[in-house]
């Protein structure tokens, strides 16, 4: 609307002096102005209530994004304890480790000192079985030679008593006596004797010595195992003759 000038003279010299308000036109300007301002509150009013509702959205977000946050805190501190746990135990473990090794590595130099002095040991009883072994060498050298010195007198032993000595096992000599009993010259009469320890000892007898043990005791005092063979030579003929 545009205003025009109004000149109060030429008014004031009409007998019905009036101006012309242009009131229609002032309203229809001032509708136009209310409504571009209640349009511009709406607009105002919408704009703001979006910018607060995105900023309450925002608010949300941010909200949830700092709970989950937190809750990834929580959670990390959690996994954090739990692993200082792992880490506590892995180096109680490693300690325990380090101190079994440490053990293990005594227990072996102690058993290589014990090995060590076990091979000298060794050593020791080598040297002492291989003097054994020739002292062994050197007796039987020495009893082979007895009793190839022995061998004649052995075979006298044996025609005159008319008996036949001969090894059956280790220490072990059987002895049999013939022509005892003059009814039958081959009958067999014997006895087994065990030289293996110091006290001999007569296994059996064919047939049984009531007197055998009155002979043993004499030939265990004596050592003198000829004696002892003629002596049983004649328990045999006198237990021959008791039975007659």
């Amino acid at each position: 609307m545009r205003h025009t000038h109004v000149d109060l003279t030429s008014i004031l010299t009409q007998p019905n002096p009036q101006v012309d308000l242009r009131l229609q036109a002032y309203e229809i300007s001032t509708g136009n102005f209310l409504k571009a301002v209640t349009n511009y509150t709406h607009r105002a009013i919408a704009e703001i209530t979006k910018h607060r509702n995105a900023q309450d959205a925002d608010k949300r977000r941010l909200a949830e994004r700092t709970q989950a946050v937190e809750a990834e805190t929580n959670q990390c501190k959690l996994k954090e304890i739990e692993l200082l746990a792992v880490l506590a135990k892995e180096q109680e473990e490693t300690r325990d480790s380090e101190q079994s090794v440490a053990a293990l590595k005594r227990q072996l130099a102690s058993i290589r000192e014990l090995c060590i002095s076990i091979d000298s040991e060794i050593e020791q009883y080598r040297a002492i079985v291989s003097n054994l072994q020739r002292e062994k060498e050197g007796e039987h050298r020495v009893l082979n030679e007895h009793a190839a010195q022995l061998e004649p007198e052995l075979a006298a032993c044996e025609s005159w008593l008319r008996c036949h000595i001969e090894g059956i096992e280790a220490d072990q000599l059987l002895i049999r006596f013939s022509h005892l009993d003059e009814a039958n010259v081959d009958r067999e009469f014997s006895f087994v004797l065990d030289v293996s320890t110091p006290s001999y000892n007569v296994i059996t007898t064919t047939p049984p010595l009531p007197s055998l043990p009155i002979l043993l005791n004499d030939l265990n005092e004596t050592r003198d195992i000829y004696h002892f063979i003629k002596l049983t030579r004649s328990a045999f003929s006198d237990l021959l003759r008791g039975q007659s």
